[in-house]
């Protein structure tokens, strides 16, 4: 079966909220999820997330600091999945990660992770995420 994510076009599982994400389907079907027309769109909105809300509104620099929110203890394994995304990117958990304009691959691993860390590698599209990437630098 493929990840839930993936289905929605939202391989960071965002959750629905009163934000009209660019992209989202009319019709959103999934009760606790966004839906996105394409998987750029998805990826847009996660890193529109990742670097403006989380970093420049939120102030979260490291990966254990982003990860703690968007991923708290109270609905995950939050410990397993910082150890994840560190594992995969190879950035210390509490090493800052930089300004997103300043160090972009920094971002767009961590981005990449968490996506394989919320959905898994089946249908995983890199070059959508690059996609989504450009289109939330726009």
């Amino acid at each position: 079966m493929i990840a839930r994510g993936i289905r929605n076009n939202n391989p960071l599982n965002i959750r629905r909220s009163k934000d009209k994400w660019q992209g989202m389907k009319a019709l959103q079907t999934d009760p606790q999820f966004c839906q996105f027309e394409t998987m750029a769109y998805g990826w847009r909105a996660a890193f529109v997330m990742l670097t403006r809300t989380y970093y420049h509104t939120y102030r979260l620099y490291t990966i254990r600091a982003i990860i703690n929110r968007w991923a708290p203890p109270n609905e995950n394994n939050t410990k397993r999945y910082i150890e994840n995304v560190c594992r995969l990117t190879g950035i210390g958990a509490d090493e800052p990660l930089g300004i997103p304009s300043d160090k972009p691959a920094r971002w767009i691993m961590l981005g990449a992770a968490m996506g394989i860390q919320e959905c898994g590698l089946e249908g995983f599209d890199w070059f959508a995420m690059l996609r989504g990437w450009s289109m939330a630098r726009e």
